[in-house]
């Protein structure tokens, strides 16, 4: 993963050391990098790709440091300070605070500038980042809490009390936006000089989402949730030689009825994304598309359950079309 590579600032990012590894797969001949997933990781989770607060976002901590002095956002005294830490294991805290420390002061450097490559990106990927860089300040207003537990005019989305919060949190949102902005932009950076070198990257698309990501608060009737916006069932597999009590993954189930009326355009817009940010996308879990097991969600494990069938002909239609180069891997 990305976050394994090496770098003086407590994590590996999008910086000098990536490029480094490309040369090494170059050298060997190498056609392919398989990466996990880019996603914003959460403490909670002990910061796996595989539970984010968005389907669509790229983590900051993957930012490179020296490219942002490079391109003159930071000064020498503003990057991270993390030479004394282990270089073992990440220190997610530390390298969280210094990175946003950072990212602040690069924030306020590019405000005073004016970048038409930001609106144009901005513009882009709006259909996502909009709610999201507002899920973002308010989880941040809300001492990150999930969204369950949120007032409920904000959790069930009250017009008139998001209106008012995006004008309170306009420059927390214009941050995460350029956040974003900078993420992509060195990200795709590395993936053109990977493609120079004969190298294609496998990306890696999660098959559900957590329960307090700003997918399932944005659209709670995708998923099988109750009237608390609780999931009445969760995710897993049933009992088999690697365990004998199935693994219960916990994650919302998708309502495919209701993604199915709204024509898949969240899964359409979600492959499409990670198609544009990778060469291409192995789908995690692929045989849920096609019959997933669901388990009741007040199981303590994934014994108990049904397999129920996924409208897979109709989902596979909808995603060719969206994406004509239908360079996707199923996990077997």
């Amino acid at each position: 993963h990305i976050t394994s590579l090496p770098s003086p600032f407590g994590i590996g990012d999008f910086g000098p050391g990536a490029f480094e590894f490309i040369d090494q797969l170059a050298n060997a001949q190498q056609s392919y990098w398989q990466i996990l997933p880019l996603n914003p990781t959460d403490d909670i989770f002990k910061n796996s790709p595989y539970s984010s607060p968005s389907a669509f976002a790229i983590n900051p901590l993957l930012i490179s440091p020296e490219i942002l002095l490079a391109n003159g956002w930071i000064t020498p005294e503003e990057a991270p300070d993390l030479s004394n830490d282990s270089k073992d294991a990440i220190d997610f805290q530390s390298v969280r605070e210094q990175k946003e420390k950072m990212l602040r002061s690069a924030f306020k450097r590019w405000q005073k500038t004016a970048e038409p490559e930001y609106n144009t990106c901005l513009n882009e990927q709006n259909y996502w980042l909009d709610d999201y860089s507002l899920y973002m300040a308010l989880k941040k207003s809300q001492k990150n809490v999930s969204w369950i537990e949120w007032p409920i005019e904000l959790r069930d989305h009250n017009a008139e009390a998001l209106q008012q919060k995006r004008k309170e949190f306009a420059n927390e949102i214009q941050f995460i936006c350029f956040v974003q902005y900078i993420a992509q932009t060195q990200w795709l950076a590395l993936k053109t000089a990977c493609n120079k070198k004969g190298i294609q990257i496998i990306g890696d698309l999660p098959i559900y989402i957590e329960h307090g990501s700003v997918d399932v608060w944005r659209q709670p009737n995708s998923f099988k949730l109750d009237e608390n916006k609780r999931p009445t069932v969760v995710a897993g597999v049933p009992p088999d030689y690697f365990s004998e009590t199935g693994q219960r993954w916990g994650n919302p189930i998708y309502n495919w009825e209701e993604i199915e009326r709204n024509n898949f355009d969240w899964w359409a817009d979600r492959l499409s994304r990670n198609l544009k940010l990778f060469d291409i996308v192995r789908i995690d879990h692929f045989r849920g598309l096609v019959a997933f097991w669901q388990v009741p969600a007040d199981e303590k494990t994934a014994i108990i359950g049904d397999w129920i069938e996924a409208p897979t002909d109709a989902l596979f239609n909808r995603l060719k079309q969206a994406c004509p180069k239908f360079n996707v891997i199923a996990e077997d």
